[in-house]
């Protein structure tokens, strides 16, 4: 008999995938989900501080332990963009955007960064 590629439907187990959580410095000021603590971005990776769709919101250049859905067309604050939802890869709340594209050229600069709405994080590690 040949071999195939794939093993017969009653040999494939479901298994329930493990959550990678990556860590942050402790040496550095951080950010966390507010709801699950685990690590969200590093205080050195922050844009600027701005407007959510739920109030304010911080734009960081990098992030981690986040989860990208589908791109969509909305129309922000700033005008017309290319946008992903990003969630805690944890808990799976959706904490803000990743921004895919920027269809005026003023706002470019956002193209690959990620928004993360206060209300979802909190600081971690030597903010006193």
């Amino acid at each position: 008999p040949e071999l195939s590629e794939e093993p017969p439907a009653e040999m494939v187990k479901m298994t329930k995938s493990k959550t990678f959580q990556a860590y942050l410095p402790n040496c550095h000021r951080t950010y966390s989900c507010i709801h699950c603590r685990a690590h969200l971005a590093n205080h050195d990776e922050l844009i600027s501080k701005a407007s959510g769709s739920q109030g304010r919101a911080y734009l960081f250049n990098s992030v981690v332990n986040v989860g990208c859905g589908p791109a969509e067309e909305r129309v922000l604050l700033t005008g017309l963009h290319a946008v992903a939802d990003i969630y805690c890869e944890n808990c799976k709340t959706t904490l803000g955007w990743k921004y895919e594209h920027a269809f005026e050229s003023s706002q470019k600069y956002k193209e690959g960064k990620f928004i993360i709405e206060l209300a979802h994080m909190i600081k971690d590690n030597g903010w006193e």
